[in-house]
């Protein structure tokens, strides 16, 4: 059972409560009153966690509302709510003016958000309550994500692993360029070794939201460079209508030798080194795509803290023919794409790479 009923205020007094989803970036707070476990799986961006029911909480009004009713679940939860809000007012609230206007919303705009209004209001601040809540949040992600993928005009950054796609895309970035950074918003770098040690990556649904709350920021009339990835950046999918449109965008394909690559990977991967063990299991993955005796070679390597044995076969047994498969499968302009060829890729080199890929993109 969700402890979610519809608000049934009417007329001129219930308008000025509600808020819509356009109303959002305007909002002086955002206010999420689901569960921790649901907020964290996604929530709308900048919004602070104020839950009315814990998860725990809500397990049990669950539990009463299907074994003893509705009524013995609403008086339970009802108690629960209450002394949640009490100590929100007590804390996270203390503090507030008296002018404080936040917007408040649960999953679907119900009760959760709405008993967190109406006592916010008796207090005397403006709460109002995000009409179809959560839920409503969610169709406006899907529908940016639809509705602008189709109108942006990309321009993918190729070139095989090492490139140093990534730095270069955030040197565009740095020169002014719209950017839409993919891995980024994924946690990942979209490899088998991409994986970030520490960090872990967001929900499906908050990968999306992260992409929809950027494709909102771009002006779709000027060029958005994006990386070319596959289909998934490590366990997230991306979008169907973004990738279509980056697999029909032009191409700018970065060309380096595999030197200045490998210098590259052992100064950008460097922290793989820390846990030869945890690097050497990530290779497990391969099984299947490379024989039992490399699969064991680069075990070792890892190991023994060889990342420039490792990282050099990596590339040339693994990675380059993945890219030579499927970039070229993937990306239907790939063939007529800008190359910029780059004798160096260290960091001080990236603003020049940028410049280079700005007026070829010019001409």
């Amino acid at each position: 059972m969700r402890f979610e009923a519809r608000s049934k205020d009417g007329g001129g007094a219930a308008a000025k409560r509600h808020a819509s989803v356009d109303d959002l970036p305007r909002a002086e707070t955002i206010i999420d009153a689901r569960t921790p476990a649901e907020f964290a799986l996604d929530h709308i961006p900048g919004a602070i966690n104020c839950p009315v029911l814990s998860d725990d909480e809500r397990r049990i009004v669950g539990t009463l509302y299907r074994q003893q009713g509705p009524f013995e679940a609403r008086r339970v939860g009802g108690g629960m709510v209450a002394a949640n809000l009490a100590q929100h007012l007590a804390t996270s609230m203390a503090d507030r003016p008296a002018g404080w206007k936040p917007v408040v919303y649960c999953w679907r705009g119900g009760l959760r958000s709405g008993s967190m209004v109406q006592w916010l209001r008796l207090v005397g601040w403006d709460a109002r309550q995000l009409s179809g809540g959560y839920k409503q949040y969610r169709k406006h992600v899907i529908q940016v994500i639809d509705t602008l993928s189709p109108q942006l005009q990309l321009r993918v950054l190729c070139g095989p692993t090492g490139s140093a796609k990534t730095r270069v895309l955030q040197a565009l970035g740095d020169a002014g360029q719209q950017t839409l950074d993919l891995e980024d918003c994924a946690n990942h770098k979209g490899s088998v070794l991409g994986g970030v040690p520490g960090v872990e990556q967001p929900s499906q649904k908050g990968f999306e939201t992260r992409i929809a709350t950027t494709l909102e920021r771009f002006d779709v009339t000027r060029p958005v460079y994006v990386e070319a990835e596959s289909r998934k950046i490590g366990r997230l999918a991306l979008p169907t209508p973004l990738l279509e449109r980056m697999r029909e965008s032009p191409c700018v394909e970065i060309v380096a030798g595999v030197d200045a690559r490998l210098d590259y990977l052992l100064h950008d991967y460097a922290y793989l080194g820390d846990d030869g063990a945890a690097l050497a299991a990530r290779f497990d993955l391969l099984h299947g795509l490379q024989s039992n005796e490399t699969i064991a070679r680069w075990k070792q390597w890892a190991v023994d803290h060889d990342l420039a044995a490792l990282f050099g076969e990596l590339m040339v047994m693994h990675y380059d023919p993945l890219y030579a498969r499927s970039q070229n499968g993937n990306f239907l302009r790939l063939c007529e794409a800008v190359r910029i060829d780059v004798g160096r890729l260290a960091p001080d080199d990236m603003p020049q790479i940028a410049t280079r890929i700005m007026a070829a993109a010019a001409d």
